[in-house]
C-alpha cells in the first residue's frame, strides 16, 4: 500500500486530497498546525476507510517543524510515494507597505521555502527506487504580477516555475512532478485571505474537482493543472496580455473584491 504525505490537511484542498487519497486506499501522513483537528482527522479517515493515517503536527512557519516533517518524507524504514505539498496562505488585507514583515517572512517561509525543503527531503528516496509523486499547490495567480497581492502571486509564480523546472530535471527516473494551479474554491482560503465572495459563481471551483483533475493530470504526465476551463481561458489572458494592460484592469477589479 502507498503512503502520501499531505501539508494543510485540516482544510481546504488539503483536506480534500486527504480523503480522496485515502478513499483510494493510499495510507496517510496528515500534516496541519492545530493538534486536535489533526488527530481527529486521522482517526476518522483510519476508521472510515480502513487506511494508516499518522498525524505529524507542525506548524511551517518554523525551521524546527519544517525540519520534523522533512525526517518523515526521508525516513527509509516508511517511504513516502506521493507528496501533496499543499500548505499555503496569502494576505489581501492591504498594501504591501502595511503589512508586518513578520506575516510576509512567514508567506515565503510556508510557500517558498517549506515547499522547496519538503521537495528536497522527499526527492532523493524517491530517486532511489525510481518511482513516487510530487504535486505543488500553485495557483492560477502564479501566471501573472498581482497588483493587489504582490507576495502571494510572486511566491506562487516560484512554486509553479520550480515544478516545471524540477518536473524536467528528473524526467526519466520515474519521477513525476504537478504544479496545480487552481483559481479560486470555496474553502476558507479567501476568508483568513481577507478576498469578500463578489465572485460570479462560473469562477468558484469545486474542490472534489480540483483534486481530481489533479490526480488526472499527474497520473497523465503533465507539468501543470489548470482545473475548470474558465481558468484555463483566464491563465492564457494572463499570460498572453501585455503587463502594461493587465496590471492596470487586473488592479482595478481586485481591489473590488477584497
Amino acid at each position: 500500500m502507498t503512503t502520501a504525505l499531505v501539508t494543510g490537511a485540516t482544510s481546504g484542498i488539503g483536506l480534500h486530497f486527504a480523503r480522496r487519497l485515502a478513499a483510494d486506499g493510499h495510507d496517510l501522513v496528515l500534516v496541519a498546525r492545530t493538534a486536535s483537528n489533526l488527530e481527529g482527522l486521522a482517526a476518522d479517515l483510519s476508521d472510515e476507510y480502513g487506511i494508516a493515517a499518522e498525524a505529524l503536527r507542525a506548524d511551517l512557519t518554523r525551521i524546527t517543524d519544517c525540519r520534523r516533517v522533512e525526517q518523515r518524507l526521508c525516513d527509509p524504514r516508511r517511504p513516502v510515494d506521493l507528496l501533496i505539498n499543499n500548505a499555503g496562505f496569502g494576505l489581501y488585507d492591504g498594501d504591501f507597505a502595511d503589512h508586518d514583515i513578520r506575516a510576509e517572512d512567514d508567506l515565503l517561509m510556508v510557500n517558498v521555502r517549506a515547499v522547496m525543503r519538503l521537495t528536497h527531503a522527499v526527492l532523493g528516496p524517491m530517486l532511489e527506487r525510481g518511482t513516487g509523486s510530487i504535486v505543488n499547490v500553485s495557483s492560477v495567480a502564479s501566471f501573472a504580477p498581482d497588483a493587489v497581492a504582490p507576495t502571494y502571486a510572486a511566491s506562487k509564480a516560484w512554486v509553479t516555475s520550480f515544478s516545471q523546472g524540477l518536473r524536467e530535471q528528473v524526467s526519466g527516473s520515474g519521477v513525476r512532478v504537478l504544479a496545480l494551479t487552481p483559481g479560486l474554491v470555496p474553502t476558507g482560503f479567501q476568508d483568513r485571505a481577507g478576498v469578500q465572495a463578489h465572485v460570479p459563481g462560473a469562477l468558484w471551483l469545486d474542490p472534489d474537482n480540483v483534486v481530481d483533475t489533479a490526480l488526472k493530470d499527474l497520473a497523465a504526465g503533465r507539468g501543470v493543472s489548470i482545473p475548470g476551463l474558465p481558468y484555463r481561458a483566464v491563465s492564457l489572458a494572463m499570460r498572453l496580455t501585455p503587463r502594461s494592460i493587465y496590471l492596470p484592469l487586473s488592479n482595478s477589479l481586485l481591489r473590488r473584491l477584497t
